[in-house]
């Protein structure tokens, strides 16, 4: 590859004669996968993304991108994450559910982002904790959330590196108790600030900029635009998306949280900083929590 070494393709092809397989095979070939060296191998192509964000190489990036998510493993690892977690039982516009071993193989050898056309999503409405006004989710098919999660893999490694430190919501091997315990660090000496001011942006994921979304998030651009494009049927009628990203899709998390960054240096440059004032914020909804 001109400019740069060769990249490993190895692994980033599935084979003419698994797509042959009969579905007893494809039971066994399911049941004998050795998640282990699935998730080492999906790891070591995130790493090199990482680092090339790091060097600032964004045409490597993009390279690597390619090669994850025409990856057999991450395929893979897609399938399992959307048929695993606790959605996996809620179908989406075409009742269609992933779960025996052989539609799940059957699901992985026909994942692919080549000429890909998202279905609309299932508008449901979830309560609101404390409050009468429900929540709205977008439900994906299960193909769609395959793809999204697919997609997903490639841009952690990109929302990871470039994410705010004190960023604490849908952050890979991060939680709540890693933001209590930043908390207590922030508010437990003597001359620790006495009050914590809380800010809620007001629709958040519903509002998200799509031209934002589709300048700055580095990502194949056709396959973002049917992410956020799709639209969703509600009572029986199709209703376009013109801003936001779905309550409820796998990859809006990372979305969001791409957008909100930058709002750590923000509150940095425009407030004091000295001992008594500490900043932190924990990105995070309750609608999220239930469907991922």
């Amino acid at each position: 590859m001109k400019g740069g070494k060769l990249l490993n393709v190895s692994f980033s092809t599935i084979s003419l004669r698994d797509k042959k397989l009969t579905n007893a095979q494809l039971y066994q070939k399911w049941k004998t996968i050795n998640w282990h060296e699935v998730k080492t191998r999906v790891n070591k192509l995130q790493t090199r993304i990482t680092k090339a964000v790091l060097q600032n190489k964004w045409n490597l990036v993009k390279r690597l991108q390619y090669l994850l998510t025409h990856s057999y493993c991450a395929k893979l690892l897609a399938v399992r994450r959307v048929t695993q977690n606790k959605g996996k039982r809620t179908p989406g516009i075409d009742g269609e559910k992933w779960l025996s071993s052989v539609s799940k193989m059957k699901a992985v050898l026909s994942l692919t982002g080549k000429r890909y056309k998202a279905k609309p999503l299932k508008r449901v409405f979830i309560n609101k904790p404390g409050k009468k006004k429900k929540r709205p989710l977008g439900i994906p098919t299960m193909y769609d959330r395959a793809i999204q999660s697919l997609y997903s893999l490639s841009l952690e490694p990109v929302a990871e590196t470039k994410s705010d430190l004190r960023s604490f919501g849908f952050r890979k091997n991060r939680s709540a108790r890693d933001a209590c315990q930043q908390i207590f660090l922030c508010l437990s000496k003597k001359n620790s600030a006495q009050w914590i001011l809380e800010g809620d942006i007001k629709g958040c994921f519903d509002n998200i900029n799509h031209k934002w979304l589709l300048t700055n998030v580095p990502i194949e651009k056709s396959i973002l635009t049917q992410f956020l494009k799709a639209g969703f049927i509600y009572k029986h009628h199709l209703n376009p998306t013109k801003a936001g990203t779905p309550q409820g899709g796998i990859i809006s998390p990372i979305l969001a949280n791409m957008t909100l960054d930058g709002i750590e240096k923000l509150l940095f440059g425009n407030f004091p900083k000295n001992n008594s004032m500490k900043i932190i914020y924990f990105k995070r909804t309750s609608a999220e929590r239930q469907i991922q």
